[in-house]
């Protein structure tokens, strides 16, 4: 299990937040307030908060806009995670990585799994990095983004969390590309 380090002190992190809906605006966007809060009550910073259609090319667009960009180190969105037609945030999310974070989607099942049962096999949350950018898909329910902030990312967005962390690697997301 992972544990806070004291000799670490905390390192904010930049996060933009979409959330995928053709129907709902900010007031009704329960799932993205709630990051918003647990983001901000963590001590790190929503820099940018947007709300799109179920439109693939859309979604994609908007994260490649996200994507290394100098004021964002990570991109959460909810919503389109599920099983029908008009859920293609994944979609739009694998059209962009450069890697894929394959263990975020059974991190994420195994949580789900503790809390809503064999339901959790409907959700195709997701996870990867793309420009030194780190995205995660997240279903559109409050629950679900509550259980993967508190669960899963919070603890992966604290730089103090031992034995390693998200923040730590960000310097060398894109390192890859600055050797050519």
């Amino acid at each position: 299990m992972n544990s806070a380090s004291k000799e670490r002190q905390f390192i904010p992190v930049r996060f933009a937040l979409l959330t995928v809906s053709d129907s709902r605006g900010l007031d009704q966007d329960e799932s993205g307030q709630q990051l918003a809060d647990r983001i901000n009550k963590a001590g790190h910073t929503v820099v940018e908060r947007q709300i799109i259609p179920d439109e693939r090319q859309a979604i994609a667009s908007q994260l490649r806009d996200w994507a290394g960009h100098e004021t964002i180190d990570a991109v959460i969105t909810s919503g389109g995670t599920g099983l029908t037609g008009r859920d293609v945030t994944v979609e739009a999310h694998r059209d962009i990585y450069e890697k894929e974070i394959d263990a975020f989607a059974s991190v994420f099942a195994a949580v789900s799994v503790e809390i809503i049962g064999p339901s959790a096999i409907q959700s195709r949350a997701c996870g990867g990095v793309a420009l030194g950018t780190y995205f995660f898909a997240l279903p559109g329910s409050p629950g679900a983004c509550r259980d993967a902030w508190d669960r899963i990312l919070a603890p992966q967005f604290d730089y103090r969390t031992r034995p390693c962390n998200l923040v730590e690697i960000m310097p060398r997301l894109d390192e890859h590309l600055r050797r050519k």
